[in-house]
């Protein structure tokens, strides 16, 4: 099987057509979204079922073992979660908004490590600051990635230094917008016969040069919504 039957087929997710939005879902109740409630749900992390398990089929290639941060940052006005926007140029998701995080090295202790070691080379964020508390299931990519989301608490003040071969920009978007169900919006798309479907969660704001729209879509939201189903029981 080729490279290229590998990658994603889907190349412009925004003109896929929304089929309607999640909003007959409740809100995760923002008391949950403390970072001491978030710390005493992960630790009383019974099992449960994620809604969104991949996008990646049978392929005749291995898949490969790999981690994400997702980097909750303690505000003053709540949780936001640190995201990044990939720069055009790269091989895997140009563009596309991400976490921080990459393939497992063979000198990488566990999924942790790898999440860290990657957060800190993509942009920068020292160690000192994160602490992680918990891991989302695995979930699996187009691109033959098995990736581990480890879910972690960032205390400011801090620093980024973004790879600037890897990462255009860095952003955060707050917690409680994407625990709220209304902002999740379903494309569905026909691909090999298949009706498929995709989840975006579009965040608006204001930069000195005007508003402007980050396209959360794809293996982020997917595991985003994870994170929603987690905390939603």
């Amino acid at each position: 099987m080729t490279e290229q039957r590998l990658r994603p087929r889907v190349r412009d997710p925004k003109a896929v057509p929304v089929a309607g939005a999640d909003d007959h879902l409740p809100a995760v109740d923002p008391a949950e979204l403390t970072a001491d409630a978030l710390r005493r749900r992960f630790a009383d992390a019974a099992d449960w079922t994620p809604e969104l398990t991949g996008d990646g089929r049978a392929f005749e290639r291995e898949f490969r073992a790999a981690s994400v941060l997702v980097p909750l940052v303690q505000r003053d006005d709540g949780l936001h979660v640190l995201l990044t926007q990939r720069t055009d140029h790269l091989h895997d998701h140009a563009g596309q908004i991400s976490f921080p995080g990459g393939r497992a090295d063979e000198g990488d202790a566990d999924e942790v490590a790898t999440a860290l070691r990657e957060t800190e080379e993509e942009i920068g964020l020292a160690r000192r600051h994160i602490e992680v508390i918990g891991r989302l299931p695995i979930y699996t990519t187009i691109t033959c990635y098995h990736v581990t989301p480890v879910v972690a608490l960032v205390r400011p003040p801090f620093e980024l230094a973004l790879d600037a071969f890897e990462v255009a920009e860095a952003f955060e978007v707050p917690l409680q917008y994407l625990m709220t169900p209304a902002h999740h919006r379903r494309h569905l798309f026909e691909l090999d016969g298949d009706k498929r479907q995709f989840l975006s969660m579009p965040f608006r704001r204001s930069t000195g040069e005007g508003e402007r729209e980050y396209f959360i879509w794809g293996a982020t939201a997917a595991m985003l919504r994870n994170l929603y189903r987690f905390l939603a029981r």
